[in-house]
């Protein structure tokens, strides 16, 4: 499951852990806040109550999308 807010100056995507009951324990929230220079991800860790956070520029988001559908492998992606 997952949400879907606009704000003024960012979309915030939160991914909602859902599991059938005794598969495996659910993972915290993942809360993706997309900018317009950056992505930013967090969440939270369940041991130690810490904020993880990852910053991703959009060079490297598009890096993501496109190493999800290529086989193993060294790549450079080139920018028009």
């Amino acid at each position: 499951m997952f949400t879907i807010e606009h704000d003024f100056d960012a979309t915030v995507v939160t991914l909602i852990d859902e599991v059938r009951q005794g598969r495996r324990p659910l993972l915290e929230d993942v809360v993706i806040t997309a900018f317009d220079d950056r992505v930013v991800i967090t969440q939270a860790d369940a041991d130690t109550d810490a904020l993880s956070t990852v910053v991703l520029s959009i060079e490297q988001l598009n890096e993501l999308r496109a190493a999800l559908n290529l086989p193993e492998g060294n790549y450079r992606v080139t920018r028009d």
